[in-house]
């Protein structure tokens, strides 16, 4: 279980990184005013930085589904939320950001819920959910993507929030179609809709993100991502998947959990993430 919680903070480091080298890539990159241009992934593939970014994003989803084959979806999904306080904690540095005494405790209380979350979580439940919950993964992931072409169009204050939530819940759902997908046969991957749910909601959610990184602040965008990626995946773990805390914690593992998303939101409303500009210096006489 242990090696599990190290593979997911491992995962939530690389995806932490890599989204914070994707929205410097992404705001410098051309936009289209007037919507989600499919074309931006092809413009941003042609930027070293943003193909070493998906790397780590690669190496990262290698350690979330090293961790979701032993932990329960919520500890995981919910360890994948720090990746929040590693960009904003880059963002200091690579953006200039002066973080306020409120964005720092955000930081420390990601880290507490996180804490919680692992005392008290169980090992994963054993449901794989039924045929039709494979399907209904992949029906939510297509129309999931209509929905972020038309939050796309709308005005940029609500435009970034709107598509970092789009995206996180396509990244809910490729999370659990990484839950649910079958281990082995190869025949059995070719014909479960969580197979392609998995390359639909991988690719959707990656270009609602870099569009919403490039007109908005890289912490309100990762933040209303993780809300989207989180809080519904993990009810339906424990609705629909059997997942489950350990005997009496389950208030501490409700407590954890909403610590840990609830700091992820702080750093949304307190965390926008702007250039500094340097100081003009006083006119001479000015303070006479």
């Amino acid at each position: 279980m242990w090696v599990g919680l190290v593979s997911a903070l491992f995962a939530a480091v690389c995806y932490g990184v890599a989204s914070t080298v994707q929205a410097v890539v992404a705001q410098s990159t051309e936009d289209d005013k007037h919507g989600v241009d499919p074309r931006l992934l092809v413009r941003l593939l042609r930027q070293w930085k943003y193909l070493a970014s998906l790397a780590l994003d690669l190496i990262g989803l290698v350690a979330q589904i090293a961790a979701l084959r032993t932990l329960p979806l919520f500890l995981v999904q919910a360890a994948l939320s720090a990746s929040i306080a590693v960009t904003a904690v880059l963002a200091v540095r690579w953006f200039g950001v002066r973080m306020s005494g409120m964005e720092w405790s955000a930081v420390v209380v990601v880290c507490a819920g996180l804490a919680l979350l692992g005392l008290s979580a169980q090992s994963q439940g054993a449901g794989q959910g039924s045929h039709a919950f494979h399907w209904w993964l992949l029906v939510a992931a297509i129309g999931l993507a209509g929905v972020g072409a038309l939050v796309g169009r709308l005005p940029d204050t609500q435009r970034t929030p709107m598509l970092g939530l789009v995206s996180g819940l396509e990244f809910g759902a490729l999370g659990l179609a990484l839950r649910v997908i079958p281990n082995v046969g190869v025949l059995k991957l070719l014909t479960d809709p969580a197979t392609y749910t998995v390359a639909v909601a991988g690719i959707v959610a990656g270009l609602f993100y870099a569009s919403a990184l490039q007109r908005g602040g890289v912490v309100t965008a990762t933040a209303m991502m993780l809300v989207g990626e989180t809080i519904p995946a993990a009810a339906l773990g424990v609705w629909l998947l059997g997942d489950h805390a350990r005997h009496g914690w389950t208030p501490v593992a409700v407590a954890g959990f909403a610590i840990a998303v609830g700091g992820a939101c702080l750093l949304a409303r307190f965390g926008e993430i702007q250039k500094q500009e340097s100081p003009q210096p006083e006119p001479v006489g000015a303070a006479e």
